[in-house]
């Protein structure tokens, strides 16, 4: 069998504007599902046991719907249901920040949760408001516990922003599908995908890692 990557150097730029598109859509993603997810996890963990079960409904909901299957229902489905149109690209942000958030907010609650009770009683009799409790002592502790699942859910995250290509979102794996369909070399240019992939998640896992092994000490209590 003949390889012939003449089809991924010309069309080089076009596979690049797509590896732009989905670090977009992986970063945008990141941070609203962390924003949510932190929200989500502190209301489990301090809000009113009516709003912790709304909240745990919701984090049930999320984990138990594959992506793929909320990803179309948010571009094909809400705009009906809402009547709020949204583009393809921001379909996909909501859909997979919604999905990851879920996650993360468990996250969050095991890293909370894992502090000793003893530092939250010691910084109540100090005179400590429960916002100043969780800022100043329960939040950096739990979040260098939580690194790793971090860089977990940071890798998956961008693997995810492939299952776009069903919406029509320009990224990477839609423009790897286009020049293969045309190119009729699909074994090259979705190597070449495979590839890119590998070289925007590994590095990320890695430093994650390394951060971790640097800062774990201070998550020891």
């Amino acid at each position: 069998m003949d390889f012939d990557f003449t089809p991924v150097f010309d069309s080089a730029g076009y596979l690049l504007g797509g590896v732009g598109t989905t670090i977009l859509l992986s970063l945008l993603s990141i941070i609203l599902g962390g924003v949510i997810g932190l929200a989500v996890g502190l209301g489990r963990c301090y809000g009113s046991r009516p709003l912790a079960l709304v909240l745990g409904f919701y984090v049930d909901t999320m984990r138990a719907i594959p992506v793929l299957v909320l990803l179309v229902w948010m571009y094909f489905a809400f705009p009906i249901a809402s009547g709020i149109n949204l583009p393809p690209f921001w379909a996909a942000v909501v859909a997979l920040s919604l999905h990851s958030a879920a996650y993360v907010a468990e996250i969050f609650r095991a890293g909370i949760q894992s502090i000793r009770s003893g530092q939250t009683r010691a910084g109540l009799a100090l005179g400590m408001s429960t916002s100043q409790l969780i800022r100043k002592i329960i939040l950096p502790q739990a979040f260098i516990r939580m690194l790793p699942d971090f860089g977990s859910i940071i890798s998956r995250t961008i693997k995810y922003t492939s299952i776009a290509t069903v919406i029509a979102v320009p990224e990477l794996m839609r423009r790897a599908d286009t020049v293969a369909t045309q190119s009729y070399r699909p074994i090259e240019v979705f190597t070449a995908a495979m590839v890119a992939y590998f070289v925007m998640t590994f590095p990320v896992t890695r430093v994650v890692d390394g951060v971790y092994r640097r800062v774990a000490h201070r998550g020891q209590s």
